[in-house]
């Protein structure tokens, strides 16, 4: 079983055959499909999800903390599965690509506290941009 569906299991979320086949389409390291590429990839194993179901079961699996938002420059918004393990992106500026990092240190730390102005910090993101070597050829 998938990771993600363990954590879905964990909370006592019901899990439909379409909300399994989002969950199970989203597994994964470096996972960052966008809403239409999930459907796309739905469909696959379950013909008749509808693009409004996945877009839902998006939302809920967002809401619940499960699956991160991810926007870089404009582009399609993507879903990341794995917000619950601390990590950065990497995002290629030509294609879009994005990978997950996870770089030594404390970046929060890194943030002195007068450059708080008063604020009390609860998470830090950071993205680091570059050109991918698919693209660098």
């Amino acid at each position: 079983m998938s990771d993600l569906l363990e954590r879905l299991r964990g909370r006592g979320w019901r899990l439909t055959s379409q909300r399994r086949v989002v969950a199970e389409v989203l597994d994964g390291d470096h996972v960052h499909l966008t809403a239409d590429e999930v459907h796309a990839l739905a469909t696959r194993r379950l013909p008749e999800i509808s693009r409004a179901t996945v877009y839902n079961t998006l939302g809920e699996l967002v809401t619940l903390g499960e699956v991160t938002e991810v926007a870089t420059d404009g582009r399609a918004k993507r879903y990341d599965p794995n917000g619950h393990r601390p990590h950065h992106h990497l995002v290629c500026s030509v294609c879009g690509t994005i990978r997950d990092v996870r770089p030594g240190g404390d970046p929060l730390a890194d943030l002195p506290a007068d450059e708080r102005f008063g604020f009390t910090v609860a998470e830090v993101e950071v993205t680091y941009r570059g050109v991918c070597p698919g693209c660098a050829d």
